[in-house]
Parts: structure tokens; C-alpha cells; sequence
């Protein structure tokens, strides 16, 4: 039994420690996806929401989604429900109904929210709401996210024919171009696939991550780190696939793929937009491998070993060696250390790079003519072709995976070629060229002089102006005038022409800085279909970027205004007139950036902020373009920095421009015009009700909503007392005590007036009361904002009254009463304490003549509550006793039928109370009426008495009657007198005129 009782006071301590470390902490804690998630339209979105703290932890909450638009921002919209289905509004009632809106629990206390495709009207502020399962709330049961649509700018193509084929071993190069204009702070992923006949799902063959590290596909890790498999970036938006050596299971259809990744507020990364260019069949043809064992016998031989410029060299290489048919051979042709063409083992012809421009031209060929056989002819020749020529043969081996290894070569004896100039008047003349512009139009013109046949023409290209560089070719126009482009520029826009006999000019629209470089134009003179000489000439062409030409600013005289004023923002577009996206942005925080709109280079307008706070105008001027953005009636809303970017659409991507300065816009409040009146000093007494006001006699709008603040500055100390927001919400604060709040309550009136009412105040209520008003105003978007506050002091002090209670009679009075009248005692209070807050007992005393001490005859104590002391001896006396309080500070006592046992001394005592903060009562002070001596007597000594009292009165009266008697006598001799003098004197006589009025008889 003693484990058990262990265990039981351990976890009893536990769970209450547990209780203590819970205490005054939220219980119920709901959370989602920490905002703004910037998601692309069209794209799924997805909002995880889950709440913890719920009693029963396992039981399935049901949560709610709702939505707040930026235009508005007030009005909440129900989205969807797991509880109710029929929640949402009609705006989103057919999507939650088809599922594209869809509201799906992870787990019991964990859903997820998903929109199948974004509309931009699914921009705002997303609130997840849990319900509430318990009787009580305790925590957060409510939290938002900010969703931001932008509009897709991912471009991805790709310029490769829509089937390739390939022999087994040969070389494969494709390229694809994928940019984005988004102004977010965004990476791209890029991918090669490969989706291979028969299979349900592409691979990837390698792959560029968004942090620009190189991965091979699953089963191509052996051929990359051969260096047989290559991805290149070239420039901002090209990537080139190099495959050295093509195998049979590379078979199947090719793709490139981009993504565009951002980084949400929690650091992770999120895919908002994926496309793939078309696909390119890819087959490969296959060859039978037979090992090979014998060494090889290589011979060379020339038709004719002297000639003239513009004939025909053709060279046999003959290769002997054992089971010819079934071998695998490479054969090359080579003059001194350069290579002109190359026969592979499955029979690819490859050109080295001297000699392409060449062999495109039909200049050039090579071919295998038999088992053992094969040729090379060059025509036209030209004088520097003369030299040594020498065939060069390898063994090839061919293992089971398909790939090749090359042996040991085999050279030919070298065969020596002679070659003398002939008399031609053909010449060449390019046209100098200097720089153009990135993305405008390269024109080139060169002539010819001297013709005596038909011509043709090759405009070629290089990089560089080195010799060792190849040119390729950028467009051909035959002598029949046929035109073909040179395979990298298939999908440019390239034009070869020729305006006169004398005249060929080549034209590339869009040029971008890869253009750069060294332009051969390359003329042929043919005589029936053979070519009889050529001449060539070369010019250099520098390719400007426009990002030196293309200047954009940003520019405003009003970006500091009030609230509800207008702004206007100039992008100043300088340089060359180029098609051009243009785009409003506006950065309110540091790491959040918002598209208001973007302008489309054929004009269509696309809005991602709220339409109705913004106008747009474009004016076109002789050396700029000036975008106009208008804010009308500015809110706070509108405040940040502005910019604008501009990006230009070349060769298939998206090419960013530097973009504009930055310029704040700043949205200043009105000046408060709030003014407040208050009363500099009020008095209270101790325990009574005060009421402190503050008014408003000024305000800057009629519309105006107010926050007031009451504080309490006692000393050092500055405390808020009570405070109302703009909604009448009061709040106390956090150093009132509970005790003190049921006293302290404030109120608007009209006015307005801000009244605050402090009950039964207290010595501690002493100090300066500060009213704090804040202004709130409306702007022209619906928003709140406040102005800074006014305040005024008010200095209270609570005075407590002296205690001096006295009752009106101190001195010993006599009272004689007959046997059978009622006798009626007064006691008055006539100074002291007065008001509700004060309460008084009074208490009788009475002693008889035989007795030294006095005893409580009754009590009316301070509650109301009438009492009669326990007394036997008192107990007739009490039963005849009456008490009334005809006024607060006056009580009687009446005797009923008084006795002569009555008589005796009776003394009134007060007692003043009062209740104190704690509601319990305090005596105050006290204090005690003078002795009254009362005497009873019985019917024979009344009459005696009142023969003595009789005697005392004749007494009194006979004098006062002499008296009154020599009054009336002296007036009647003054009335005589005036009647004497009547006529010397004028004025009127007082007694004459105002006589004094007798006392009205009962009849008046």
C-alpha cells in the first residue's frame, strides 16, 4: 500500500503545480499561417489553421472561414463552415458547392483550407475561427492571414523542332528560355525532363534548384559526373542541355520545366506557379557492337594534287583492318593541326569549327562511300587551302551500357595539295556598323563589285573577334533565292534580302547583347551550279543595353498631404521608344512590397490594389513617355513608398529594367482642432458623491468619435483610473482595485461631455485628475485614425467635516408632571456632521432618586433597529415609553400616563456612525444633553400648586398692566402735540400713517 498512496500524492502535487503554472495564462490557442502569402492567379491556395488547449484534447472542433476584401475592409464574408453547410454567402456558395472551395480536417483540432484556383477577387484578410465547445472562453478562438493575388508572368519555350533524330553516340543540344516579371522577391527552379515511351510518369535528366545547385536525374548521375551531361545558364533567361553522347534510353519526348518559388513570413518556400514548354520527340537509332581486335592500315589519296582557285579537291581515305563490315570506326580529315570534318561511328559527320560555315554552304562534304572507303570534297577552293592533308582513323569499342571508347589512331602518310590564285574581278564591301540598341532592329549592308555569274551570300556570326572562334551561320540566300536560317536562329525574326544586284543586307529584329560580336558577310560567284570564287567581309557590332539608355524616375510635388488630399505621381520613362510592361508598386513595411497595377506593353491594364482609390493617364511626349498615377483622397492606406519598373519582352523572355528611385509618400493627420473645458478645482466631502466632467466645445469634425482616458496623478505616481475607446468600450485599469471599481464609473453626455462619477469618495481620492481625449476621424476609405490628444487637470480634494456633535440642552432642567398626564422629553442635535453618509443611535437613561447610577431605558440605534434593554424593575415604564424623530436631527421621548414611580433623572445620549470604504460601520463622535429631573404628583399637591402658580402670575401681570397704562398716556400727549404744529411742518407722521396692525381675529 505504500507505492500506491506514493504515486497518488506525487502526481496529486504535479497537477497542481501544473494548475498554478496554468493560472492567468489562456487556455484555448488558435493559429494560422503567418501572412501576407503572396500566391499567383490561377494557382491552388491552401491555409492551415489548428487550435491546443481544449479540455478534451481529442475531441473534433469544428472551424470557420471568413474573408475581409480591401475594398471592404470592415465587411466580413462567410466562406465555408465544417459545422454548417449552409454558411457560406452567395458569393462563394457555387464554388464551396463544386468543390473548388473545400474546408478539410488534418486532424481533430487541425484543418486545411484550399482554393483549387485563385480568382484575383480572392485577394483580402482571411480569418480562421474555431468554435467554441465549452461553456466558457478562455483564449484565442479567432486568427487572420493575408492572402495577396498577383497576376502569372512565367514564360517558358523553347525553340527545338518538334521530333529530333539521332543516331546512338551523337551529341544533343537543346535550349529553353523561362523569366518572370514579378517585382516580389522571387527564384526560379529550372528542369529537364524526359518522359520516356510507355512510362506514366517524365524524370528529370538535370535539374537547376531556386538556390542554383546542380542535380542529376535518378539514373544520369553516372553520365554527369563524366561531364557527358551539362546544363548551362546563358544570360538572364537561356538554358542550354548539353548530352555528349546520346544512348538508347534517351528515347522519348523532352521538355523543360520552370518553377517560381517565394519565401512566406515563416522562411519556407513555396512553389506559386509551374510551366513547361512543349515537347520534343527525341529518336535514337541504334548500332551493333562487334569487338574489335586487329590493328588498322590507313591510306590517302588526291584526285588531283595541283588546282586552281575555285575548283575541286576530293580526298579518299581508304581503312583496312579485319572484319571491316562489323567494325566501328571514327575517320577525320585533318590540314596541318586543324581538323575539317570527321565521320563518327555511326556514321555522324561533324565539322570542325574552320570549316562550318563551309560545309553549310555545301562548300564541304564528307561521306563514307564503302566498308572501307571514304571521301571529302572541298569546292570551291581557295588559296589558303593548299597545304598537307593526312586521314587520320580510331578504333571505336563499344561496351554493353551502349558507350563508345575510342583506341589508338592511325594516321596516313600526308598527301601535299597545291592551289594557285585565278583571275576574278569579284569584291566584297561591308558597310562599317557601330552600336544599336537591345531589342531594336540590326540592319547590315555589304555590295559587290564585278560580277560575271550568279551569287550567293551567307551572313555569319561570332561572339568574339578572335580566329580561333568559329563563325556560325545566321541566314543564307542561295542563287535561286532561297533562303534558310542557321539552326540557333530558327525562332528569330531574320530576313535576308538582296534591294539590288549590287546589294545584300541582313535584318534581326529584337537583338539581344548575345548578338554582339563580329558579322561576316560571305558572297559565292556561281557558273552552271559550280561555285567559282568567294569573297567575304567582316564588321564589328556592339549590342548597347537598355539598360543604359532606358532611364526611369520617379517624381511628385504633393507627396506630403493630409488625409483625404490628392497625390500625383510622375514615372518619367527616358530613352528609346521600346514595347514595354510598366508597373505600380507600393512598399508599406520593409518586407512587404504590393502591386497596384501593371500596364501591359499592348495596353491592357491589370489591377491588383483597390481600383476606385487610383487613376492612371499616359501622356506621350518627344523624349519621354510620363506615366501618370492619381491617388484620390489619400488615406493612411495609401502612405509608403512608391515605385515604378519597367521590363522590356525580348527573344521570348521577360528582361527587368533598373527601376525608378523610391519615393515616400507620406498621409498626414488634420490638425485637431479639439478643444476641452473642465472646472480647475472641485471640492467634496468625505463620503459623498462627486462628479468629475471635462466637455468638448471645439472639435475638428461634427462626425468625430472620442476615446477618453481618466488618470489619477497622486504624488509621482500617474495612473489610469477608467478609460472608453471610440466605441463607448470602458475599460479599467489595471491598478484599480476591484473594491474601487464598484465606486468609479464613467459616461458621455451631450456635448459631448465626459463625466466621470467617483461614489463615497475618500481621503485617498485627493489629487489632479487628468482628462485625455482622443479625437477619431474617418477616412475617405472608411478607416479610423486618431489625432494626438488633449488633455485637461482637474484637482479634486475631499475634505473630511470636524466631529462636533452638540446637543442644544446641557443645563439641569426641572420638570413637574401630574400623576396621569404624558410627559414628552426633547433632544435636539444643533451642530455636528450632516448628510446621508451620517447615521446617529440615541440611547435614554434613566435613574431614580434612590440610585447613583443611570441604565439604558431604550435604544434607537443607527440602523433604524429600536431596542428596550432587559429590566424588570423598567418594565412598566418601557411599555408606556413612545419614540419619534419629527425631523434627522430631532427625537422625543413621550410617558405615556405617567406615574409617580416615574419620577427621576433622564438623560439623552447621541452617538454619531458612519460606514466606512470597507462597508462596516465607525463611530464618529458622541455626546450627552444635560440632566432632566422629572417629579410626579399625585391630584392634592396639583392643587396647591396651581394656587402658587396663580399667585406668581398676579404678580407678573399687575406691574406690566401700570406699565402698559403710562405707555398709552404718553402717546396721546405726543399725538396732541403734532395736531399743535401740524401746519409749520409738512411730512407725513409714521404713527399716523403705518398704524400697527392688531393681531386677526379667527373670524379674518
Amino acid at each position: 500500500m505504500r507505492c500506491p498512496l506514493r504515486w497518488f500524492w506525487t502526481d496529486s502535487v504535479f497537477f497542481c503545480l501544473g494548475l498554478l503554472l496554468h493560472c492567468g495564462e489562456a487556455r484555448v490557442l488558435t493559429v494560422v499561417q503567418a501572412g501576407p502569402l503572396y500566391r499567383m492567379l490561377g494557382s491552388p491556395l491552401s491555409i492551415s489553421c489548428n487550435v491546443s488547449g481544449f479540455a478534451n484534447a481529442d475531441a473534433q472542433q469544428d472551424f470557420e472561414f471568413r474573408v475581409k476584401k480591401p475594398a471592404k475592409p470592415k465587411y466580413e464574408i462567410n466562406i465555408i463552415s465544417t459545422k454548417d453547410p449552409s454558411f457560406a454567402y452567395a458569393i462563394y456558395g457555387e464554388r464551396v458547392k463544386s468543390k473548388e472551395i473545400t474546408l478539410s480536417h488534418l486532424s481533430p483540432t487541425s484543418v486545411l483550407f484550399e482554393i483549387q484556383s485563385l480568382q484575383k477577387d480572392d485577394e483580402g484578410e482571411y480569418d480562421c475561427t474555431v468554435i467554441n465547445s465549452e461553456k466558457a472562453y478562455d483564449g484565442t478562438y479567432s486568427t487572420q492571414t493575408t492572402v495577396k493575388v498577383i497576376d502569372n508572368s512565367l514564360s517558358v519555350s523553347s525553340s527545338v523542332s518538334m521530333s529530333l533524330s539521332r543516331n546512338e553516340g551523337d551529341a544533343l543540344t537543346l535550349t529553353c528560355q523561362a523569366s518572370s516579371n514579378t517585382i516580389q522577391h522571387t527564384h526560379l527552379s529550372f528542369a529537364w525532363y524526359l518522359h520516356k515511351h510507355g512510362e506514366n510518369d517524365s524524370q528529370p535528366i538535370i535539374s537547376l534548384d531556386r538556390d542554383f545547385t546542380l542535380r542529376p536525374g535518378q539514373g544520369f548521375e553516372g553520365r554527369y559526373q563524366a561531364g557527358l551531361i551539362r546544363l548551362d545558364k546563358m544570360g538572364e533567361a537561356m538554358y542550354k542541355l548539353k548530352m555528349a553522347q546520346l544512348e538508347l534510353s534517351d528515347q522519348g519526348r523532352i521538355y523543360c520545366q520552370a518553377q517560381e518559388w517565394i519565401q512566406d513570413p515563416d522562411r519556407s518556400w513555396y512553389s506559386i506557379i509551374q510551366k513547361a514548354s512543349k515537347e520534343t520527340t527525341l529518336n535514337v537509332k541504334a548500332r551493333e557492337v562487334v569487338p574489335d581486335t586487329s590493328s588498322l592500315v590507313v591510306e590517302i589519296s588526291a584526285a588531283q594534287t595541283a588546282l586552281q582557285e575555285g575548283q575541286r579537291l576530293s580526298l579518299s581515305c581508304t581503312v583496312d583492318t579485319q572484319n571491316q563490315e562489323k567494325r566501328f570506326l571514327s575517320v577525320a580529315w585533318l590540314r596541318g593541326n586543324v581538323e575539317l570534318a570527321r565521320i563518327g561511328p555511326t556514321g555522324v559527320l561533324s565539322v570542325g569549327p574552320d570549316y562550318s560555315g563551309r560545309e553549310t554552304e555545301g562548300e564541304l562534304r564528307a561521306v563514307r562511300t564503302g566498308d572501307r572507303d571514304y571521301g571529302l570534297t572541298l569546292q570551291p577552293v581557295r588559296t589558303e587551302d593548299q597545304g598537307e592533308y593526312i586521314c587520320r582513323a580510331w578504333p571505336q569499342d563499344r561496351s554493353q551500357d551502349g558507350a563508345f571508347t575510342q583506341g589508338t589512331p592511325r594516321d596516313s602518310s600526308p598527301q601535299l595539295i597545291s592551289i594557285s590564285a585565278t583571275e576574278s574581278g569579284l569584291s566584297v564591301e561591308m558597310q562599317p556598323f557601330g552600336m544599336v540598341m537591345e531589342g531594336a532592329r540590326l540592319k547590315l549592308t555589304c555590295k559587290v563589285t564585278e560580277v560575271e555569274g550568279q551569287l550567293s551570300v551567307t551572313w555569319q556570326h561570332k561572339s568574339t573577334s578572335t580566329t580561333a572562334t568559329p563563325f556560325t551561320n545566321v541566314i543564307s540566300l542561295s542563287q535561286e533565292g532561297v533562303t534558310e536560317i542557321g539552326g540557333s536562329f530558327t525562332s528569330r525574326k531574320v530576313r535576308a534580302t538582296r534591294p539590288a544586284a549590287d546589294t545584300f543586307t541582313l535584318e534581326l529584329d529584337e537583338v539581344t547583347l548575345s548578338d554582339s560580336g563580329v558579322y561576316q558577310c560571305a558572297v559565292s560567284e556561281w557558273k552552271t551550279n559550280s561555285k567559282t570564287n568567294s569573297q567575304s567581309q567582316a564588321a564589328t557590332v556592339e549590342v548597347t543595353p537598355l539598360d543604359e539608355l532606358v532611364k526611369v524616375y520617379l517624381i511628385s510635388r504633393d507627396n506630403i498631404v493630409t488625409v483625404g488630399e490628392n497625390v500625383h505621381l510622375l514615372c518619367r520613362v527616358r530613352g528609346p521608344r521600346v514595347p514595354i510592361t510598366l508597373t505600380w508598386s507600393l512598399q508599406r513595411d520593409a518586407s512587404t512590397v504590393d502591386n497596384i497595377l501593371t500596364v501591359s506593353s499592348n495596353g491592357d491594364i491589370s489591377w491588383s490594389a483597390d481600383q476606385q482609390g487610383y487613376q492612371l493617364k499616359v501622356e506621350n511626349r518627344e523624349t519621354e513617355v510620363i506615366h501618370s498615377l492619381h491617388i484620390n483622397s489619400a488615406s493612411h492606406r495609401e502612405a509608403g513608398r512608391y515605385q515604378c519598373s519597367v521590363s522590356v519582352f525580348l527573344e521570348n523572355a521577360f528582361k527587368k529594367l533598373p527601376p525608378s528611385n523610391q519615393l515616400g509618400v507620406m498621409v498626414q493627420n488634420p490638425v485637431s482642432k479639439l478643444v476641452l473645458t473642465s472646472p480647475v478645482t472641485l471640492t467634496s466631502n468625505i463620503n459623498t458623491d462627486i462628479e468629475v466632467k471635462c466637455s468638448v466645445i471645439t472639435n475638428t469634425s461634427e462626425s468625430s468619435r472620442y476615446a477618453v482616458t481618466w488618470l489619477h496623478q497622486q504624488g509621482p505616481e500617474n495612473k489610469i483610473i477608467v478609460s472608453s475607446d471610440r466605441d463607448a468600450q470602458v475599460t479599467f485599469g489595471t491598478q484599480v482595485e476591484q473594491s474601487n471599481r464598484k465606486r468609479i464609473s464613467m459616461r458621455q453626455s451631450k456635448g459631448p461631455s465626459f463625466e466621470l462619477t467617483i461614489r463615497q469618495t475618500q481621503i485617498s481620492d485627493n489629487g489632479s485628475y487628468k482628462c485625455e481625449v482622443v479625437e477619431w476621424l474617418q477616412d475617405p476609405r472608411g478607416d479610423w485614425y486618431q489625432l494626438s490628444p488633449v488633455s485637461k487637470l482637474i484637482q479634486l480634494k475631499v475634505t473630511e467635516p470636524e466631529n462636533d456633535l452638540r446637543l442644544d440642552a446641557k443645563e439641569q432642567q426641572q420638570l413637574i408632571a401630574r400623576k396621569g398626564d404624558e410627559v414628552e422629553f426633547k433632544c435636539n442635535i444643533i451642530s455636528g456632521a450632516s448628510g446621508p453618509p451620517f447615521f446617529y443611535k440615541v440611547a435614554w437613561l434613566y435613574r431614580n432618586s434612590s440610585s447613583f447610577t443611570s441604565v439604558p431605558l431604550l435604544e434607537l440605534d443607527h440602523t433604524g433597529l429600536l431596542r428596550y434593554p432587559e429590566n424588570q424593575a423598567l418594565r412598566d415604564l418601557q411599555g408606556r415609553l413612545r419614540l419619534s424623530r419629527p425631523t434627522q436631527s430631532n427625537f422625543c421621548l413621550r410617558i405615556q400616563r405617567a406615574h409617580e414611580w416615574d419620577s427621576g433623572t433622564y438623560q439623552c445620549q447621541v452617538e454619531q456612525y458612519q460606514l466606512n470604504n470597507e462597508d462596516q460601520w465607525q463611530q464618529k463622535a458622541s455626546d450627552k444633553a444635560g440632566l432632566i429631573t422629572l417629579t410626579v404628583n399625585v391630584t392634592g399637591e396639583h392643587f396647591f400648586e396651581q394656587q402658587c402658580q396663580s399667585g406668581t402670575w398676579i404678580g407678573i401681570l399687575v406691574p406690566l398692566l401700570i406699565c402698559s397704562l403710562l405707555v398709552v398716556f404718553i402717546l396721546v400727549l405726543k399725538i396732541c402735540r403734532s395736531k399743535g404744529v401740524g401746519e409749520k411742518k409738512s411730512g407725513q407722521s409714521l404713527w399716523a400713517e403705518h398704524p400697527l396692525k392688531t393681531k386677526p381675529s379667527v373670524d379674518d
